[in-house]
């Protein structure tokens, strides 16, 4: 009895096969009707999308999916996609009308159970291009296969929306086919070419060091960032949310990818701030004051030339670059954020809080290298200046039995201490804050102004053991005179070299405002007044006993 069974429905079949195919080619809705209501009755539904997809459709996807006419054609991967989204409207529109898909479905009319886009065209659509254009998976070149995919996966949205319900979306998401379409692009080998091309770039910028950005060998405020290898870091992070780079299954990938990026730059700047060597300085700038203390001395030039910013070493031109940079970069992060939130927004992430603190992190990291830099800088500065600071000791030398004139303007080492910092104030005000440069100069001023204290200080203790060892040697001698050098009246030297201190010490006061601050800012300064007031006093009273 089953075998009679088992034939009567293998005839019943095959003649409604030949029937669905007629009604189907003549468009007889009618005869489609019945056959598909018979094919339910014998519970057969997938035998005849099956037929379908033999018969209706496999012939038309022969036809359009060809790798030649892919190949040569620029944009053929479209033009395919185009040609297969024709089909259902061109050829479904009768079956999707009998079994509900259509709007103008009669209800009493339809025929359930049948989803002829889900299991007749979309496997015989997938079947044919997965077979005759396997080189639309090849991940080999990621801009190519970027465009492949992005064509690809809008193809797959359109034809989403041909379906005529969500319920019908559900099943073409769960079927196979879809699921070994989506398996075919190898994502993973494309994010590691990008990776590689992205990470690379940024290495290669590394390798090159602090060089200037195009249009910043000089100070000038021009280029977007002043060092080469934050700008091409910016880029390197644009690059990771570009429209031709990124894609939404590989948010998290680029995501992690964009804090490695940061992390590596700050790890970059940490580690020049403490390990490069800062510019040496010349054994001919702290030679001994030349015999006039007034003149301008040569060596100002010397010193710049320290600063003309080798590869390697850390110049105050780079130091500036970095914290101009750095700065930026900061007041950057909530357009990356911006970014980066509108990119996970289309994909339907909303926890963007996450990103904030992340990129929040990448900031305090990148802060934690300014104090080092900050140091550098002051270090650097108080080193150049120091060195000439030094030669207020060699102020007695020129005036003690020289009967040189009495001083009335600041001793050239002091203009030439100061130049270093005049100089910064003039290069790097169109490049870093004000209030970054007062802080530097501020701290390299006070770090100056002790130092120079411990000189004046005992600079005027020998000149005061000197003048008091003449005093015992006159009075042994009962000598009349009054002046250390000779019988002429005058200022002793002594008295001229502390009026030349007090002086130098003004010319600093008047100088520190010069560059913004006040001298009550700066560490010291009034001891240092103090102490060269006392001893220009103690001039003062000198010259006019005698």
């Amino acid at each position: 009895m089953p075998y009679k069974i088992a034939g009567i429905t293998a005839m019943l079949q095959q003649s409604l096969e030949g029937l669905l195919i007629q009604g189907l080619q003549t468009s007889n809705i009618d005869i489609v009707r019945h056959c598909l209501r018979t094919y339910a009755t014998i519970d057969k539904t997938r035998d005849a999308e099956a037929l379908v997809g033999q018969v209706l459709v496999k012939p038309y996807m022969d036809e359009v999916i060809v790798e030649q006419f892919v190949k040569s054609n620029p944009n053929g991967f479209k033009m395919m996609y185009a040609k297969l989204l024709e089909f259902v409207p061109h050829h479904c529109r009768l079956l999707r009308e009998v079994t509900g898909g259509a709007i103008s479905s009669d209800k009493a009319d339809i025929v359930p159970g049948y989803d002829f886009l889900v299991n007749s065209v979309w496997p015989e659509i997938i079947r044919g291009v997965e077979e005759r254009v396997p080189s639309l998976f090849n991940p080999g070149n990621p801009d190519a296969f970027y465009e492949r995919y992005t064509v690809s996966m809008d193809f797959v949205r359109k034809f989403e929306r041909q379906c005529g319900s969500q319920a019908s979306v559900k099943r073409l998401r769960a079927h196979a086919c879809y699921q070994s379409f989506q398996n075919k692009w190898n994502l993973p080998v494309y994010f590691q070419l990008r990776f590689k091309e992205i990470a690379g770039s940024l290495e290669n910028a590394i390798s090159d060091g602090l060089e200037a950005a195009p249009g910043q060998s000089v100070y000038l405020a021009g280029s977007s960032y002043h060092l080469q290898v934050t700008e091409v870091l910016w880029s390197c992070v644009c690059r990771c949310w570009a429209d031709q780079v990124y894609l939404p299954p590989l948010a998290h990938r680029f995501w992690k990818l964009t804090l490695q990026l940061i992390s590596r730059y700050t790890s970059f700047l940490t580690e020049v701030l403490t390990k490069t060597p800062p510019p040496e300085t010349s054994k001919d700038s702290i030679r001994p004051l030349p015999s006039s203390a007034s003149s301008t001395s040569s060596r100002t030039s010397q010193d710049a030339d320290s600063e003309t910013g080798s590869p390697n070493v850390l110049s105050t031109k780079k130091l500036v670059f970095i914290a101009a940079d750095v700065d930026k970069l900061q007041g950057q992060i909530p357009d990356i954020s911006e970014m980066i939130n509108a990119k996970l927004e289309s994909i339907g992430f909303k926890n963007f809080a996450i990103v904030s603190e992340a990129l929040q992190d990448s900031s305090a990291s990148l802060s934690s290298c300014i104090p080092t830099l900050n140091s550098r800088m002051t270090q650097h500065l108080t080193e150049r200046s120091i060195r000439f600071l030094k030669n207020a000791s060699e102020v007695p030398r020129l005036y003690r039995r020289t009967n040189k004139e009495v001083p009335t303007r600041a001793s050239a080492y002091m203009e030439n201490a100061l130049q270093p910092l005049h100089q910064l104030v003039t290069d790097s005000k169109k490049v870093v804050k004000d209030s970054i440069i007062q802080e530097w100069l501020r701290v390299t001023l006070s770090d100056c102004t002790h130092r120079y204290f411990e000189t004046i200080s005992d600079v005027l203790s020998s000149v005061r053991k000197m003048e008091e060892s003449l005093k015992r040697l006159k009075q042994a001698r009962k000598t009349t005179t009054t002046n250390t050098i000779g019988i002429n009246a005058g200022p002793s030297d002594d008295s001229k070299i502390r009026l030349q201190l007090a002086l130098d010490v003004e010319y600093l006061g008047e100088q520190i405002e010069k560059m913004g601050l006040q001298p009550s800012d700066i560490t010291m300064f009034s001891s240092l007044l103090e102490l060269v007031q006392e001893a220009r006093d103690l001039a003062s009273v000198e010259q006019t006993g005698s």
